[in-house]
């Protein structure tokens, strides 16, 4: 039987895929998606002209200028503008210097940051106007290594759970993140498209999220999630859950990888997440094995590459780093067991270490004394000498949580956050989760969601920013409590959080 039949009055089977009439229907909708796409694209590129036009005038001209030239681009594009918002008498972390300004303050017009000044800033008609008092305004905060769909569920239920469920959870928990200062993040495994488009369109709050889709595995991999039944590989069978959900793609041999690599970057990926050895959260890979041949690696590098993104890879051991870094990766994600001439091997290479604050006595998702809470033990016991190896050597460091599986630890963001006073001064965390990791994600080139400026308070950024209770180069542990000290949360020039205890008024 065809596999789509349906029976007609005189019982016979016909097949609508064959039908005139429906390749009239597809034809028509796919000239009416094209048209409307090519209209917004139109609207959305005049909108960037025209918001590049109103900067490049603010720069040349008076800022009263550049903010009116502003707010009629957004207005005449069709993509909202209004009158601003105004933080007026605050002191300012711009992403980068480990001193705050003096008092200043800060004009946000739609999206971007228009006006920045040491003298008091004459409000448009009806901007909102936020009294600092003094308080600290910086950029948005960014997790260069989080897990938008898996933070906040059991291991169990990525394996048997149903989508509608997980995407809820990820929904709940990107909003959380969102209110606790995190503007941005850099998803690292898992089928975060839908959830991504749902929080750019409006229709849920989150952060931005730069994508990487499915994560590619060799069979017996960190993201093999296949139960031992399903095993030797059927090609008639069906996929796993895990990867029919699109949290992992099991890719063996050069032409695979390339396959599996491009078909996440077909779904819209900014960068490419690749499994080259290891992990604790998986069962079949102990720590010391190395995944992927050097061929395989490379043969994603390369097709990451003429999509003008990159390869980031999740590692630990030593043997791992030099293997990937010797085939072209730009991020190495996690890397806690590297010696020191796998530390010196990255900053030779410029590599980028994507490290995360894993200490012995961080919460754990899994039983004590199990096989993966020993893995686990094992990777913490070595983050202090990874943070001394990257530090030693000068090695480019992001700063991210991979929380995963664990949903008693989803509202620790922060704390992994203040935790880093434990290896940096609160001025170097902080420029690590705003403009460094800022850094890392522009590697994504034209692949980036977001075509603007993150992770810094200046004129023609986006407008992602937090006013802070207190001076945070000081007393870092003021992120630590979002609840109290997080007084204004914004992104994309809108306002997510705000509390009651400021004085606001529309001017």
């Amino acid at each position: 039987m065809h596999a789509c039949s349906s029976h007609g009055e005189d019982g016979g089977e016909f097949c609508l895929c064959d039908s005139p009439l429906l390749a009239l229907l597809n034809r028509r909708l796919s000239e009416g998606v094209s048209r409307r796409s090519m209209l917004r694209g139109a609207g959305a590129a005049a909108a960037a002209v025209a918001s590049g036009r109103a900067m490049r005038a603010g720069a040349q001209e008076s800022g009263e200028s550049a903010i009116a030239e502003a707010a009629a681009a957004k207005d005449a594009a069709g993509v909202g503008g209004g009158s601003g918002v105004l933080f007026r008498d605050v002191r300012i972390f711009d992403g980068a210097s480990p001193k705050l300004t003096p008092r200043s303050h800060v004009l946000v017009v739609g999206n971007q940051i228009v006006k920045i000044s040491n003298a008091p800033i004459v409000p448009p008609s009806g901007a909102f106007v936020i009294d600092g008092g003094g308080r600290t305004v910086m950029p948005g905060l960014i997790d260069a290594h989080a897990h938008a769909m898996f933070a906040g569920i059991p291991l169990t239920v990525l394996l048997t759970g149903d989508p509608g469920y997980i995407n809820v959870v990820a929904a709940r928990d990107l909003g959380g993140m969102l209110r606790r200062g995190f503007t941005t993040i850099r998803d690292m495994q898992g089928p975060v498209f839908g959830i991504k488009q749902a929080i750019d369109s409006g229709v849920t709050p989150g952060p931005r999220i730069f994508p990487s889709g499915a994560m590619l595995s060799q069979t017996s991999g960190h993201a093999d999630f296949r139960f031992l039944y399903e095993i030797p590989l059927d090609p008639a069978a069906p996929l796993g859950h895990a990867q029919i959900e699109g949290a992992s793609a099991i890719a063996d041999g050069v032409d695979e990888v390339l396959r599996a690599t491009r078909e996440q970057l077909m779904k819209g990926a900014s960068q490419i997440k690749l499994a080259g050895g290891g992990g604790a959260s998986s069962n079949y890979d102990p720590i010391d094995v190395i995944e992927y041949g050097e061929a395989e690696i490379r043969a994603a590098v390369g097709a990451a590459e003429d999509w003008n993104t990159y390869v980031a890879i999740h590692v630990y051991n030593s043997r791992s780093i030099k293997r990937a870094v010797a085939a072209g990766v730009a991020s190495i994600e996690h890397g806690h067991l590297a010696n020191d001439d796998a530390a010196r091997f990255m900053a030779e290479k410029n590599v980028w270490w994507s490290l995360q604050p894993f200490t012995t006595d961080s919460p754990s998702g899994f039983p004590a004394g199990s096989e993966n809470w020993l893995k686990q033990q094992e990777v913490r016991s070595a983050t202090d000498t990874a943070y001394e190896l990257a530090k030693k050597y000068r090695v480019k460091t992001a700063w991210g949580t991979d929380i995963l599986f664990n949903p008693a630890a989803v509202a620790d963001q922060n704390a992994y956050l203040t935790k880093m006073t434990r290896w940096y001064t609160p001025a170097e965390v902080l420029k690590m989760a705003t403009s460094d990791n800022a850094a890392l994600l522009a590697l994504s080139g034209p692949r980036s969601p977001y075509k603007g400026q993150l992770g810094v308070v200046q004129m023609g950024a986006f407008a992602d920013l937090l006013l802070v209770d207190g001076d945070p180069l000081q007393d870092l542990s003021l992120l630590g409590d979002p609840e109290a000290n997080l007084l204004v949360v914004m992104k994309d020039g809108q306002i997510y959080k705000q509390s009651s205890t400021l004085t606001a008024a529309y001017a």
